[in-house]
């Protein structure tokens, strides 16, 4: 089945989790799937995928553990910009990001049953944003 880009215009600055439960919620019920799996993919190098609560002081504690798990002031290789080619002007300084998205994971399999995504009650699907600022996209597959 077709890939399916689902847009988030802008994600807050530094580290943020954003709920796309509804925008998947939506694919699954206008393809009329009833049984399968979604799969959803982070389409950005310092972005993940999470399934977790979405509950506001959760989500504080996420980032003050994320930002403790790899301080963005630690020195990281990565962003010795004079010593990689890459152009200095436009490339920040996010190692921090891309170490937290690999931890995190960047796919999803979500089953679907009965044309629902098979999520607890109190699961969502997160898209974790490490460098916002930005413009960011979820992959979303659904097959069955």
């Amino acid at each position: 089945m077709a890939l399916h880009d689902t847009q988030v215009a802008a994600t807050p600055p530094g580290i943020a989790l954003v709920d796309v439960t509804p925008q998947i919620r939506e694919l699954v019920s206008q393809s009329g799937l009833v049984e399968g799996t979604v799969n959803v993919l982070s389409r950005h190098t310092t972005t993940a995928v999470t399934i977790n609560e979405n509950e506001t002081r959760l989500m504080d504690d996420v980032r003050q553990f994320l930002s403790k798990l790899a301080p963005a002031s630690a020195p990281y290789l990565h962003n010795d910009l004079h010593l990689r080619p890459a152009p200095e002007d436009c490339e920040p300084q996010n190692a921090h990001s891309h170490l937290l998205s690999m931890v995190l994971g960047n796919t999803l399999a979500i089953p679907v049953s009965g044309s629902r995504l098979a999520l607890g009650t109190w699961q969502s699907v997160l898209l974790v944003e490490l460098d916002g600022p930005r413009p960011r996209t979820v992959g979303v597959q659904l097959t069955g």
